[in-house]
């Protein structure tokens, strides 16, 4: 039985890179469909409550930086060495938040309107405070702390009332988080929602226990114990997670825009488990063959995200002249030409997201082979 772990030249967890590349995949592939009246449901997100395949990507991925928290910094912490870490984690939170509003400005910058929460704001968010954590408290304050955010911010949503609107109102006018974001970002939040924003102030609370879960996920693939105890124990850890999370969900419902804690603890769970299966595959069985694209992905996971943002803004930029003189942007025109010309809009919008998805594998490639990657 090998009690060891797959590792890349650079010492690297090949599991995880595995998974934080298939999970960054996943978001460019629902990101970037030829057309968005036509997608297959298990790539759109739930319209409020409840959860679809793609509602698990971005949860996935915080969990995937907390147990790079651990992973990263463990060996410093155990020699004490880690006085610099303080300014390295503050400087990386603030290239990523600004790559973040960066990306949100294209490709006008009006500025008077810019969305000021995102995606990467989030993960710097909770990137910051995660490593925070991780270099101050021992596990039992981190498992104390992830208790006290969901079950936090369950009594706030359910039991304080965003005026005009009932206590425990969770629709997407009526909820806290929608009130604080209006309140906090005014015009300055997620343009095709207007009343809120799906990476808001408030639902950041939680979010930041998901990658606190990963944190301690980390811990225990840094353990003394065997492979095969390693992914048994994130098997049950996240059986049960997703256990308690569909408990939770009758009575404060699974939602991502909300990031509510049933979402956290369901989702959680499903990325234990998914995690375990990388490992298991890769680290215990070494079947690596399948893998290498998703190794490529997940070493250059922040640069492939924000290539793809500038890929889709320079499609949707560009614009052609149509046979009858009108204009049409360049995305539109290789969907049509290219894809729709002869599948069906399902199939021609899916087919679009996936060479989509091939065109980044092929400049990540190029970055691979001549070793560059590209940390914030």
């Amino acid at each position: 039985m090998p009690n060891t772990t797959t590792t890349s030249e650079k010492g690297r967890l090949v599991s995880l890179d595995v998974f934080r590349g298939i999970t960054i995949a996943a978001m460019v592939l629902v990101n970037n469909p030829g057309s968005w009246e036509h997608v297959y449901w298990p790539l759109e997100h739930a319209q409020w409550h409840g959860w679809t395949p793609t509602d698990l990507v971005f949860p996935f991925f915080l969990f995937i930086v907390g147990v790079a928290i651990t992973l990263a910094f463990g060996s410093r912490v155990e020699s004490g060495r880690t006085s610099d870490l303080y300014l390295k984690i503050v400087k990386r939170s603030l290239i990523i938040f600004g790559i973040g509003l960066f990306l949100n400005a294209l490709p006008h910058f009006g500025l008077s309107e810019l969305r000021i929460p995102g995606v990467l704001q989030r993960i710097a968010v909770c990137y910051f405070f995660a490593s925070i954590l991780f270099l101050t408290t021992k596990p039992r304050t981190q498992v104390a702390t992830i208790i006290a955010l969901l079950v936090g911010y369950w009594l706030l949503v359910k039991f304080i009332p965003a005026p005009g609107f009932a206590a425990g109102d969770l629709t997407k006018e009526g909820s806290l988080p929608s009130f604080v974001d209006r309140l906090v970002f005014g015009k300055h939040v997620w343009a095709q929602a207007k009343v809120y924003d799906p990476e808001g102030l408030l639902s950041t609370i939680p979010a930041l226990a998901t990658t606190l879960i990963g944190v301690l996920t980390g811990r225990w693939l840094r353990s003394k114990n065997s492979a095969y105890e390693k992914v048994a124990g994130l098997f049950v850890a996240g059986a049960i997670c997703v256990a308690f999370g569909w408990a939770w969900n009758s009575f404060f419902p699974i939602n991502k825009a909300l990031w509510t804690s049933s979402y956290v603890l369901f989702t959680g769970g499903w990325a234990l488990q998914f995690l375990a299966l990388c490992y298991w595959v890769i680290d215990i069985k070494g079947y690596r063959w399948w893998a290498k694209p998703f190794e490529i992905f997940g070493l250059n996971a922040i640069a492939l995200y924000v290539v793809a943002d500038l890929i889709a803004v320079l499609l949707d930029l560009i614009h052609l002249s149509g046979p009858d003189g009108s204009k049409i942007s360049l995305g539109s025109w290789v969907f049509e030409k290219l894809f729709a010309s002869w599948a069906s809009p399902l199939n021609a919008s899916l087919a679009f997201a996936i060479t989509f998805v091939l065109v980044c594998l092929g400049l990540m490639w190029v970055l691979y082979r001549r070793k560059i990657f590209i940390k914030a």
